[in-house]
């Protein structure tokens, strides 16, 4: 898992219309905030995404620009995308998934997929890193808003 801190890596994905997502792209201009869902079945981390996009103005309002990645392919990333009616970019991996690019792995036999959330700030460094096992414990609320109001403060 990537570490607060630290440079973030330069992420490659694919958003469900299949155009190329970097995490580079955004340097120079916003924060990002990836969160990470463990599937996009996941009960409980469709409640962490509805929950985000409750906060949508908020953190637009700070400069983070929302992706949410899931472990799925394009396709099916596009449908549960369209479903629930998700105002934000999803984006899957090219070859890895993107919880494996950042260190959610697959845990407790390889059958439960990690989930979790990054903030990268606009110059590329990784503000707040947090993962878990078990969705109940994979979005971190309290942290990406401390690591939110940080980005307000010149460190």
């Amino acid at each position: 898992m990537l570490e607060t801190g630290s440079p973030a890596p330069d992420l490659l994905l694919e958003d469900t219309d299949g155009r190329t997502v970097r995490l580079s792209d955004h340097r120079g201009g916003h924060a990002v905030l990836i969160y990470f869902m463990r599937s996009t079945t996941c009960a409980i981390c469709n409640r962490h995404v509805q929950d985000l996009v409750r906060c949508r103005d908020e953190l637009a309002a700070d400069d983070v620009q929302v992706l949410v990645a899931v472990p799925e392919d394009r396709q099916e990333a596009a449908a549960w995308k369209a479903r629930r009616q998700i105002p934000f970019p999803v984006v899957v991996g090219r070859r890895d998934t993107p919880h494996e690019m950042i260190g959610l792995s697959r845990k407790v036999f390889g059958s439960l997929q990690q989930s979790g959330s990054i903030l990268v700030d606009s110059q590329g460094v990784v503000r707040h890193a947090h993962g878990a096992t078990m969705p109940t414990g994979s979005y971190d609320k309290k942290g990406i808003t401390a690591a939110v109001r940080g980005l307000r403060s010149p460190a």
